[in-house]
């Protein structure tokens, strides 16, 4: 059943909000598991921490219930910020409350850092879509961050492997970035997303062909059976 998108209250996080920690940690772990990819995994204690520090967004039903949460990191001495965690309520999905987090976090994140590039790494089109209004382009894994601490936090995903294999230059995820130094208007990578939109999701299976057939399992051991990178664009 779908919500409108007024019936949803969509603020900055706060130690008020501290008992819809534990269940957003389980709905983060239950998505990744869903979708077969895997996220870093935090704890209900981290979740406080980002609501203590004014850096997470939260959204409740007009019912008082919990909808969603997303909140922000900062890599390379604040110099990248990641909004990470996005989540959203089974049961709300597909009502457009997505994008009116990242909208809000996105926000959040230009007010507390407005010199920092804002990163993120995704492996669906609905995702690609939201950031590409937001102003996010696609980039190669080398603009990213290479902050350690940050790939650290790849470990707990089931594609850590892949990753690794590729010297940290590709794996499952797209890689997206907004500059404030350096972009283009919300209207243009609009455009370019939705004229190429056909195309992403043909890289995304051809992703998921090419890599995952590196690590197809024999016997109980990954069995590599890819050479070389796909094209210079994305680093593959």
């Amino acid at each position: 059943m779908e919500q409108q998108k007024q019936d949803f209250n969509i603020y900055i996080a706060s130690e008020a909000d501290f008992e819809f920690a534990e269940q957003i940690c389980q709905e983060m772990e239950e998505s990744a598991k869903a979708r077969g990819t895997g996220i870093a995994k935090r704890s209900p204690d981290y979740i406080r921490k980002k609501m203590i520090e004014g850096k997470a967004v939260i959204a409740l039903t007009k019912e008082n219930t919990w909808a969603g949460f997303c909140y922000i990191e900062t890599w390379g001495h604040g110099s990248y910020v990641a909004n990470s965690g996005l989540i959203v309520s089974p049961l709300l999905r597909k009502s457009g409350l997505a994008r009116l987090i990242k909208k809000k976090i996105f926000a959040l994140s230009r007010e507390k850092y407005p010199d920092s590039k804002i990163f993120g790494l995704t492996t669906g089109l609905p995702v690609m879509k939201i950031n590409s209004e937001l102003g996010y382009e696609p980039v190669t894994y080398s603009e990213l961050t290479q902050d350690e601490d940050f790939w650290a936090g790849c470990k707990s995903c089931i594609n850590y492997e892949i990753l690794m294999s590729k010297e940290r230059k590709n794996c499952m995820c797209t890689a997206m970035l907004y500059d404030p130094k350096d972009h283009y208007e919300p209207a243009e990578t609009k455009q370019y997303f939705e004229q190429n939109a056909k195309g992403f999701e043909r890289l995304f299976r051809f992703k998921e062909w090419k890599l995952l057939r590196s690590f197809i399992k024999k016997d109980g051991k990954a069995i590599r059976s890819i050479k070389g990178f796909f094209s210079p664009l994305f680093n593959f």
